[in-house]
């Protein structure tokens, strides 16, 4: 499903398709927002979002062999809710 997709569902169940990518928009900018703040977003029966430090490390460039050094950098992360896991399944 892409972000169109998810749009139309939404504004099939409740809005009008201009509200829907409007609330959609909200809620992905509120998200990265809040992550981009290193703090958490907890939604319950959903899941959770992150941010993760990923230390530095040696890396080999796999054209040469060579080694390079991989800077640390934050990555984001979903842990889904134990519910929407098995409901999943």
């Amino acid at each position: 499903m892409r972000k169109a997709d998810l749009v139309n569902e939404v504004a099939r169940a409740t809005l009008t398709k201009k509200e829907a990518a409007e609330a959609i928009e909200i809620f992905l900018g509120v998200i990265e927002k809040t992550l981009k703040k290193r703090d958490k977003i907890f939604i319950s029966g959903f899941g959770t979002f992150s941010i993760v430090k990923r230390k530095a490390r040696k890396g080999r460039n796999p054209k040469t062999g060579e080694a390079v050094k991989i800077a640390t950098k934050y990555t984001p992360k979903f842990k889904p809710a134990r519910a929407f896991k098995e409901s999943v399944k």
